[in-house]
């Protein structure tokens, strides 16, 4: 008996003494409450790509976001529709939990899409689909409240001219094209009441700079104007869009709204 308490007496000081060097080192502890504030770049940039982990922290959400040159919602605005009009639907489940959480309605939030639909084309919408139906079902959106009709709003005091202009370019060459800019796109899309069309405007502005689509931002600018956006809050979601969709994207669209809004 004695024999064996010496024994385990031996293998307990062994163990002891294999663990001491750890605990000095800094082995995992309880963390303290401190220690567990949660931090936007998350634990696998930190760990990672610390120094990612900290523009993620310190710049993007701990100056940009809070800037109060463009509200919360106006950035989420520009966030989605970068992440629609680049395909980037990882993405997407965060920003569009975020934007519900900004104040952007359910209804607002699908007209982005549809909208998208006609200006980045059918695939990137269709792509973002499942990622909306996660986030509604997991929100408890209503979704028979998306089916209510949605009325049109009066067309803008520059339409006709814009209609005229669409048909003189392309009425020749393209009939059919020319006829559903004019119909389907700006006496439809641009009327329905799921956005107003200040936010259309944003978001038009926002996924042609994404695309790197700066050539057609000119007009896009003017209507935005037009529509109720100041230049510096379009200055502003180009400032913001620089780190969604890269600083050479918004350094082309920052330098057609210089020339165009100037």
């Amino acid at each position: 008996m004695t024999k064996l308490k010496t024994v385990a007496c031996i293998a307990v000081a062994s163990l002891i003494g294999a663990m001491a060097p750890a605990f000095a080192q800094g082995a995992p502890q309880q963390p303290s409450s401190a220690q567990t504030s949660p931090r936007p770049s998350g634990p696998v940039q930190q760990r990672l790509v610390p120094g990612m982990a900290g523009y993620t922290d310190d710049v993007l959400f701990g100056d940009v976001w809070r800037r109060p040159e463009l509200s919360p919602r106006d950035r989420s605005l520009v966030t989605i529709a970068v992440l629609i009009a680049t395909g980037k639907t990882a993405q997407l489940e965060g920003h569009l939990g975020r934007a519900l959480g900004n104040g952007v309605k359910p209804m607002e939030a699908s007209g982005v899409l549809t909208h998208l639909a006609l200006y980045c084309g059918w695939p990137s919408a269709v792509s973002a689909l499942e990622v909306y139906d996660r986030v509604y079902t997991a929100r408890g959106v209503d979704m028979a409240s998306l089916q209510a009709a949605v009325p049109q709003l009066s067309p803008a005091a520059s339409e006709p001219g814009r209609s005229q202009a669409t048909t003189r370019q392309f009425g020749t060459f393209a009939p059919k094209f020319a006829e559903l800019t004019n119909e389907v796109v700006f006496d439809d899309l641009w009327r329905r009441s799921d956005l107003s069309a200040r936010d259309r405007s944003l978001v038009t502005i926002a996924a042609l700079s994404a695309m790197g689509d700066d050539d057609l931002l000119d007009p896009d600018l003017k209507r935005g104007v037009e529509n109720g956006l100041t230049r510096a809050e379009i200055a502003e979601a180009l400032t913001h869009l620089a780190f969604y969709a890269g600083w050479a994207k918004a350094t082309k669209a920052m330098t057609v709204a210089e020339q165009t809004l100037n």
